[in-house]
């Protein structure tokens, strides 16, 4: 790329170095945020010295995983992360894990570990980001409006540029950080799913792996025991999403469990709850990793109002953040594992990331 070097110091210099450029394997630029290691202690209230899940890569800590800075867009059947474009949407899951892999080693679909421990840091940090969540503006705050690229067929804005909003709608509350984790478009992220109900992750970022098998049945997808140990699926006792009676709707009667007792028969019924509000079956144990990856709250408030939805029949994969009209629905606590891998949407689009 002409002026690559140019760019990436002009980048790094204007982040305070926190942001830099990264070209793959057909020389073309992506914008990225470095987000160093986390211990469990840095983003949770009693968490321990260990390193986050999202940073452990087959045993090995990684010390920085670089993450888009915006929703991505496609070209060449490549995933980047530009600011100003209108993001893609339209993709199911296998979609946005090939045009993030096709950039080369080192590459992949943003992980559930990586947006878990960025939520986690936000609501630890006073930084939860707004968004675009009530057509082309922030729900809570009007004044706050982004740069109209997608509409509505009744003229109201649907998705805005990447990056358009202001400081508030990063991260970090500073336009160094990472935009775009509340509203807009819905995200696939990779390494998480549920079967049945059984919650399943690839521990624990190797789906950061450019090897990494998450085909529905790969043998690398693991059960979460209650206190917090792998085990394969199916195994008795793993935790699992579950309604407290046979649902036929819309069901907010739902609860953390270690078997499943209400399996939905079809898709019309989902669950629902306000993230905060979660809860797990009298007796059900909920282990920290359960919170590290952004299952289950770790306390009663500072969520926001941000809503988590389910299916407990068949294999659902995650999107996150929410969408354009989901108003305080939305945000980076934001999770909808009510989907297959084939789903494609035009609210539904990624993000990359790098780790070395």
């Amino acid at each position: 790329m002409t002026n690559f070097d140019d760019l990436k110091l002009a980048v790094e210099a204007l982040s305070g170095g926190t942001n830099t450029v990264k070209l793959d394997d057909m020389g073309m630029p992506s914008i990225l945020v470095a987000v160093p290691k986390l211990k469990y202690s840095d983003v949770l209230t009693g968490g321990t010295q260990d390193t986050l899940p999202a940073f452990l890569v087959d045993g090995q800590e990684k010390n920085v995983i670089y993450v888009s800075k915006y929703q991505n867009i496609i070209v060449n059947d490549r995933a980047y992360s530009l600011p100003m474009k209108d993001p893609a949407v339209s993709l199911n899951f296998d979609r946005a894990v090939t045009v993030c892999r096709n950039k080369g080693a080192g590459w992949h679909l943003m992980t559930n570990a990586t947006w878990a421990a960025i939520a986690l840091w936000c609501k630890k940090n006073g930084t939860m980001p707004h968004g675009n969540n009530n057509y082309g503006k922030d729900h809570a705050n009007p004044h706050e409006v982004g740069v109209p690229v997608a509409f509505e067929g009744d003229g109201r804005t649907a998705r805005t540029a990447t990056g358009s909003g202001p400081a508030s709608w990063y991260h970090n509350h500073s336009i160094s950080g990472i935009a775009g984790l509340n509203g807009n478009v819905w995200e696939w992220t990779s390494g998480l799913r549920l079967v049945d109900g059984e919650i399943q992750i690839i521990p624990y970022g190797n789906a950061m792996r450019y090897t990494c098998n998450m085909g529905a049945q790969s043998t690398e997808w693991k059960a979460i025991m209650p206190d917090g140990s792998l085990v394969d699926p199916g195994t008795p006792g793993t935790l699992k999403w579950d309604y407290t009676a046979d649902p036929s709707a819309a069901s907010s009667a739902i609860e953390l469990a270690t078997a499943l007792s209400h399996k939905q028969s079809d898709d019309n019924a989902y669950g629902y709850k306000a993230f905060e509000q979660l809860t797990a079956k009298s007796g059900t144990d909920v282990p920290m990793l359960l919170k590290a990856l952004g299952l289950f709250p770790n306390d009663e408030s500072g969520y926001e109002g941000d809503q988590f939805w389910f299916r407990n029949n068949g294999e659902r994969l995650p999107i996150r953040g929410g969408l354009w009209n989901y108003s305080a629905d939305a945000g980076v606590f934001a999770l909808d594992l009510g989907n297959l891998r084939s789903y494609v949407a035009a609210g539904v689009g990624f993000r990359a990331a790098f780790c070395e």
